[in-house]
C-alpha cells in the first residue's frame, strides 16, 4: 500500500515540475520572446535544474510546443465556425475583426513578442504557422466569402497583429472602432 502512494506522489510531483516549467516558459516567452529565452532561465525561474528541464523535454521544440498548447488552451483563439451563419457581409466581418481584436488586446504581450520572434526565428515560427495557421485560414475563408481580390488584400491586412497594435495602441482607437473602420476599409476596396 505504501509503494503505491509512494509511486503516485512521485507521479504527482514529476507532474507538477513539469507544469511548472512550461508555465514559466510561457511566461518569458510572453516577456523577453521565445528566441531570447533560454533553457538555462527557464530552469532558473522555475526553481529546477538544467537537467529537469530536459528530462522533461528533451529538445527546445517540445517545450515549444507544451508552451503554445498551454497558451492555445488558456485563451484560444476565436472560432470563425459561427460567423459563417451571419448572412450580411459587413456584420460577419466586423464581428469577426471585433473578436480577433479583444483576443489580440487580451494577449498583446504574448502575441507582440511571438510574432517578432517567428520573423527570424525558425522553431517559433514553425510552431506559430501550426498553432495559429490554421485559425487565419479559417478566417480568411470565412470573412473572404465574396471578396474581390483587392477586398482579400485589404482582409489580410485587417486580420495582422500590427494593424490592430497600430490603431489600438497608436491611435487610441477602441477595439470596436477599430474592427469597424477596417470593415469599411476592406468593403470599400473592391
Amino acid at each position: 500500500m505504501t509503494r503505491t502512494y509512494t509511486l503516485k506522489r512521485r507521479a504527482e510531483r514529476k507532474a507538477e515540475t513539469r507544469q511548472k516549467i512550461v508555465e514559466t516558459a510561457v511566461d518569458l516567452h510572453s516577456t523577453v520572446g521565445p528566441a531570447r529565452t533560454s533553457l538555462s532561465m527557464i530552469a532558473e525561474r522555475a526553481g529546477v535544474q538544467r537537467h529537469t528541464v530536459y528530462a522533461h523535454f528533451p529538445d527546445e521544440r517540445s517545450l515549444f510546443l507544451a508552451c503554445s498548447g498551454l497558451a492555445m488552451e488558456r485563451d484560444p483563439p476565436p472560432d470563425a465556425e459561427p460567423w459563417r451563419k451571419i448572412g450580411d457581409r459587413r456584420e460577419r466581418l466586423g464581428t469577426g475583426l471585433r473578436a480577433l481584436y479583444d483576443w489580440y488586446a487580451r494577449n498583446e504581450g504574448q502575441a507582440a513578442c511571438v510574432l517578432r520572434d517567428a520573423e527570424h526565428h525558425a522553431l517559433t515560427r514553425e510552431v506559430t504557422e501550426l498553432r495559429l495557421g490554421p485559425y487565419f485560414a479559417g478566417y480568411a475563408e470565412v470573412l473572404g466569402q465574396g471578396l474581390s481580390a483587392r477586398s482579400r488584400a485589404m482582409l489580410k491586412l485587417a486580420l495582422s497583429f500590427h494593424t490592430w497594435r497600430t490603431l489600438a495602441r497608436d491611435a487610441g482607437m477602441t477595439t470596436g472602432d477599430a474592427a469597424e473602420a477596417m470593415g469599411e476599409a476592406v468593403t470599400s476596396a473592391a
